[in-house]
């Protein structure tokens, strides 16, 4: 792609959930700079649609269905990444699933389990697989995953979802630890409330909708590209002594204080 600043041509990068909302933002963000781009997600349609475009464009695209809860597919998916590209230098750990909204005291344990899967495993797995291939090619490469405001800010119902993303960005700081020797830097970017399919599909009436707006201290809901730039400048070089963080992006919701 000839568009953009170019702050990621020669790199290679693997996106999860990158078939739609934040996961498609930040493709097309990082296929604008010039990454090369391998697209994971579970709907293999609606990724191919994500590498097509970018494709149109001029840009490097490579759609892999897989889920990311699955130890064998997230293996194959990354070893299938290097065999096309050459290499890994980014990977943005982003699939994910809300689970119900329920009082913990109502939620049947299999919904816990499959929030955690997806969550908290797949994020684990996910890196395990990137960062053992990063070790095997000396990359110094970047791994950001995706938390959410609820690690820090609590809302009732959420309990599976914040336990989730509360263990992503405890496990972000410890394997920063890890691999930084390596030259390899992780971090998490916490969204607030994005206007996402995902949050579309929750079923948020419209006086909920615009109470959250009122309550954020910029007056509207997030949107996909203010994620993917926020991933764009952590994937790059402009970030290179960033390391450990998990970094809240939700237009000042979480700030205590009176309303």
């Amino acid at each position: 792609m000839t568009q953009g600043h170019e702050r990621l041509v020669g790199k290679v990068a693997l996106i999860s959930g990158a078939g739609s909302g934040i996961g498609k933002a930040t493709a097309l963000t990082f296929a604008r700079e010039g990454a090369a781009l391998a697209l994971l997600g579970r709907t293999a349609a609606k990724l191919e649609a994500v590498a097509e475009e970018i494709r149109r464009a001029g840009g490097k695209a490579r759609s892999i269905a897989a889920d990311v809860s699955d130890e064998s597919a997230v293996a194959a998916a990354v070893d299938e990444v290097v065999a096309t590209f050459g290499g890994l230098d980014i990977a943005f750990n982003n699939a994910g699933m809300l689970g119900s909204m329920a009082p913990l005291a109502e939620m049947p344990a299999t919904e816990f389990d499959a929030v955690i899967g997806t969550n908290l495993r797949g994020v684990w797995l996910m890196a395990r697989a990137e960062v053992r291939a990063m070790l095997a090619s000396a990359t110094r490469g970047s791994i950001i995953n995706t938390s959410s405001f609820v690690a820090r800010a609590a809302s009732a119902g959420t309990t599976a979802y914040a336990a989730s993303k509360a263990g992503v960005d405890a496990m972000t700081r410890a394997l920063a630890l890890e691999v930084g020797g390596n030259g390899i830097r992780v971090n998490s970017i916490a969204p607030g409330v994005i206007e996402t399919e995902m949050f579309s599909g929750s079923g948020v009436p419209d006086a909920v909708r615009q109470a959250l707006t009122n309550h954020a201290a910029l007056k509207r809901l997030g949107q996909p590209d203010d994620i993917a730039e926020a991933a764009l400048w952590l994937a790059s070089d402009q970030a290179a002594f960033v390391t450990g963080q998990s970094i809240l992006i939700d237009g000042g919701f979480a700030i205590p204080g009176l309303r």
